[in-house]
């Protein structure tokens, strides 16, 4: 086909046009973006321009009861490299390495990498203020100090498995830190500057700071001073048994609010490197799962009194043992205790007799109880690593099992679950939810943004049936195996346990048992529950003997501290030839010297002054002192 001279002018005008109207479109379109994407096209040639310093938000405080700080934060200041300001490598890492404790190579290599910045890890990471001070005097082209902060412990190693601790970039690794790490960290902020592609800072822009939001400050329910009474009552008793291991639990038997918790072996969350990860990752109190011993039979007559099946003041003879399924089970006490009531078989710890009772249950019965009260599984306490123990299964149990399961054997509970169940029996019968949090506040306000409530749960048995319980435990610290945790003043209430510890091969070791001892108080309107488990302590290895006193120093010093007053009115104990004595002081004022000498018989005398009457004295009449205390008197010359 011919191509005319027409032909191709028509082509040219059509490819003109249509370049013209490109040149347009594009013309029109630079407009557009120039005039209404401005802001657009600077957000985003200025986050190509930005880097970003960060700025550590201050993690939460984490406060007692009654707001005191046991972690808190403390300024510590870190080094970051930026590579593309240092205009001397060999000379920065020089004059850096021995500030920061880093072998120069390591330095020079982190400082020249093709990144925009680098922390001088490990030794430029929260560092010292005399040392970051020294590294600003030297002016070190690309090398900025930021703050960071690091966690402080105050009270050393005080509740430390509660507390946790954190790792180098402040996040919580352990216990509370663990679990409430989220709210705690806060969100960071940042210093912002501008910056060419080779990382040059441009000139004549300035920089931006982005306020970090802090972590809000968690509130736990634990009593500082109950704590410390608690630690201060297990580093005796190490000192004294050198046991494996020992712990305790405080905790208000009626909200579930934990007052105290600690365990030994333990460690200081600042300086947890230094100690096994057994130790500072086993909050013993919830994570340790063993046969419970006597302290379990306070399950088997809560059921049995709850159900009608027995009578406290029906009698029952034990001869020392009791036969179940061809098999003898011993009671502890060699012979037997003979002829007793049931109100005597609780007090003495028979275990033929909670055999009885167990019998009298049945399996389906017992098991349900033992459910109810929350054993088999997890209280959920807010901490981690909790265990949830072992129940044999319906299929599993036979008459051996529902024996042995009456008097604490032959199942695994964890402490916090004996501690929830026993606070349910005696609160009036009421399901509880172990917790260790009380709730949030902000930290510029101080104001609560969220607080937990206390609900408790079912019924499992009657106001009446709990009220039988705390007497029946009362009388066994009155007049039965735990004398030793008896506190003149106040009505206290418990059970011991003495427990064989099972060896690797499945069978029972030994001279080797967890001894332990649950108390609470006042018995009639209870304030406290304490528990102490002592595992293998050396020499005696008797619930009575060593955890009993355990909770006695510790419950007597707790009730003073919470304000519970002592009472005249409690069960009188069964006194033996090695117990301590009370008796009140008399009133002597007004007395002949010669008289008093002739008729004091309980306390010791030691007079001041001459003359023949008493005009005043030290202690003053009305007080309760042990036996052969000094009482100083004053005459009337």
């Amino acid at each position: 086909m011919r191509v005319t001279h027409m032909t191709v002018r028509k082509r040219t005008y059509i490819v003109l046009l249509v370049v013209i109207f490109i040149f347009l479109g594009l013309i029109f379109r630079l407009g557009y973006i120039q005039l209404f994407k401005t802001h657009w096209l600077t957000e985003r040639a200025e986050d190509l321009w930005r880097r970003d310093i960060p700025v550590e938000a201050k993690r939460g405080k984490i406060l007692d009861r009654a707001e005191n700080e046991i972690a808190y934060n403390v300024s510590a200041p870190t080094v970051i490299a930026i590579p593309a300001q240092i205009k001397d490598p060999e000379l920065t890492a020089q004059k850096l390495a021995p500030l920061i404790n880093m072998d120069e190579e390591k330095v020079y290599s982190l400082i020249t990498k093709r990144t925009l910045m680098v922390y001088l890890a490990p030794g430029g990471r929260k560092i010292d203020d005399q040392v970051a001070n020294q590294i600003m005097r030297l002016r070190l082209p690309g090398i900025v100090i930021t703050e960071e902060s690091k966690r402080y412990y105050p009270y050393g190693n005080l509740a430390s498995h509660i507390l946790g601790f954190t790792g180098i970039d402040n996040q919580g690794l352990t216990g509370i830190e663990l679990v409430y790490d989220e709210n705690l960290k806060g969100k960071r902020g940042s210093i912002s500057f501008f910056s060419d592609a080779k990382g040059r800072e441009i000139p004549n822009e300035k920089d931006t700071y982005t306020e970090p939001i802090h972590g809000l400050d968690l509130v736990l329910t634990i009593d500082l001073t109950i704590q410390k009474i608690i630690e201060r009552e297990l580093d005796k008793a190490v000192q004294t048994y050198q046991p494996e291991s020992i712990l305790a639990i405080a905790m208000n038997p009626n909200t579930g609010e934990i007052l105290g918790m600690a365990n030994r072996p333990t460690y200081y969350p600042e300086d947890y490197q230094s100690y096994p990860q057994e130790i500072y990752n086993r909050n013993l109190a919830i994570w340790k799962t063993f046969e419970p011993g006597s302290t379990f039979k306070i399950v088997t007559l809560a059921a049995a009194l709850e159900e009608g099946k027995v009578n406290l003041n029906e009698t029952f003879f034990d001869p020392g043992y009791i036969m179940v399924a061809n098999h003898r089970i011993r009671c502890w006490k060699h012979g037997g205790h003979g002829e007793q009531t049931f109100a005597e078989v609780v007090e003495n710890s028979c275990n033929p007799g909670f055999v009885t009772l167990g019998q009298r249950l049945g399996s389906e019965l017992l098991f349900s109880y033992i459910h109810r009260f929350g054993f088999g599984k997890k209280t959920n306490i807010d901490l981690p690593g909790e265990a949830s123990g072992l129940m044999f299964k319906p299929g599993q149990i036979g008459p051996l099992e529902l024996a042995t399961t009456s008097f604490g054997q032959g199942v695994s509970v964890t402490p916090i679950q004996q501690v929830a169940a026993v606070s349910s029996i005696v609160n009036g019968g009421y399901q509880i939810q172990p917790h260790i949090v009380k709730g949030w506040r902000d930290p510029v306000t101080k104001l609560y943004v969220h607080k937990n409530e206390h609900a408790t749960g079912n019924q499992v048995i009657s106001s009446e049936t709990s009220e039988l319980v705390r007497l029946t435990l009362e009388g066994v610290v009155a007049n039965g195996t735990g004398r030793n945790a008896y506190i003149d003043g106040y009505r206290v209430g418990g059970k011991t346990g003495t427990a064989q510890k099972v060896g690797p091969d499945g069978r029972y070791l030994k001279n080797n048992h967890i001894v332990s001892f649950i108390g609470f108080a006042p018995a009639d309107q209870p304030e406290l529950v304490i528990y102490v488990a002592v595992d293998n302590p050396q020499g005696i290895q008797f619930g009575g003997v060593v955890t009993a006193p355990i909770v006695k120093g510790i419950m007597g010093d707790a009730l003073k501290h919470l304000g519970v007053e002592k009472r005249t009115e409690q069960l009188e104990m069964d006194y033996r030839y090695d117990d301590i004595r009370y008796f009140d002081v008399p009133n002597l004022v007004g007395e002949e010297i010669k008289d008093v000498r002739r008729t004091l018989r309980h306390f010791q005398l030691e007079v001041i002054g001459e003359g023949s009457k008493i005009v005043s004295q030290v202690p003053k009449h009305g007080q309760r002192l042990p036996e052969n205390t000094t009482i100083r008197v004053y005459l009337n010359e």
